[in-house]
């Protein structure tokens, strides 16, 4: 196992004069699971995206375990999986079927390797009963977690994931919870939610991000405290809304 280490200075991120996505974003990433806590808009996607090499930043610098973000983006990409907020499917296929598509495309040539690989991947995500059912069957978090299965081929050190829970009724959210902090034994993942639930769950560290700039990390009993302190039951996910900004406020 290669313990991963992602180094973020000062990095920026402009859309436009009026878009300015992320400011001056600085932060250590090491082993287990760290998670991005944010309201919508908080640039939480946005920097998932370029950990992920899909867009480039403004300004600063990321580096993965001392390799830039940039120069050497292909070996980077050797090295991680991603899961992006909207993920599509070819609803006609099987899971099985979708992720030996997927594995082909990450270069997994070898017929019987491949299938080892996905069969793998599937069990990681307890779909192995419904693998050779089509995914037009598949309940939206069972196509949550085909989207995990997918990260996962290339046996990738880092894993990136945007809201994996998002839309999740309570029973698939913890199946997600299980998967993600079983994961996290072995490699690197770094995943963004807006539900303070799921950092509690999950994470060993975390980071709050408001209107693109870094306003708190630590680890989750450190911001459960800084909750409570106010009054903010952490586990209330319904009171999420309400007290966001006040929390957001108080980490300042």
């Amino acid at each position: 196992m290669v313990l991963m280490m992602i180094e973020i200075k000062s990095l920026r991120k402009r859309y436009n004069d009026n878009c300015i996505a992320l400011k001056e974003i600085t932060c250590s990433i090491g082993a287990g699971v760290f998670g991005l806590l944010g309201e919508n808009g908080a640039g939480k996607s946005t920097l998932l995206k370029i950990l992920a090499t899909v867009i480039e930043p403004t300004g600063g610098q990321v580096t993965v375990n001392r390799l830039d973000l940039y120069s050497d983006k292909a070996a980077i990409r050797n090295q991680l999986g991603y899961l992006p907020q909207e993920f599509g499917f070819y609803s006609r296929l099987t899971g099985f079927e979708m992720l030996e598509y997927f594995a082909v495309l990450k270069g997994l040539t070898n017929r019987q390797a491949r299938k080892t690989q996905v069969n793998e991947a599937i069990e990681q995500v307890n779909l192995g009963a419904v693998k050779d059912r089509r995914i037009s069957a598949y309940s939206y978090g069972m196509k949550q977690r085909l989207g995990i299965a997918q990260a996962l081929l290339g046996n990738p050190q880092l894993l990136i994931m945007d809201e994996p829970t998002a839309g999740l009724d309570p029973v698939e959210r913890n199946n997600i919870h299980n998967i993600i902090s079983e994961l996290g034994r072995s490699i690197t993942i770094v995943y963004s939610t807006h539900i303070l639930a799921d950092i509690e769950a999950c994470c060993s560290e975390l980071a709050v991000l408001r209107q693109g700039s870094l306003v708190f990390t630590g680890k989750p009993n450190e911001l459960a405290a800084l909750a409570t302190g106010m009054g903010w039951q952490i586990k209330d996910t319904a009171s999420v809304k309400d007290g966001y900004m006040s929390l957001m406020e108080a980490a300042r």
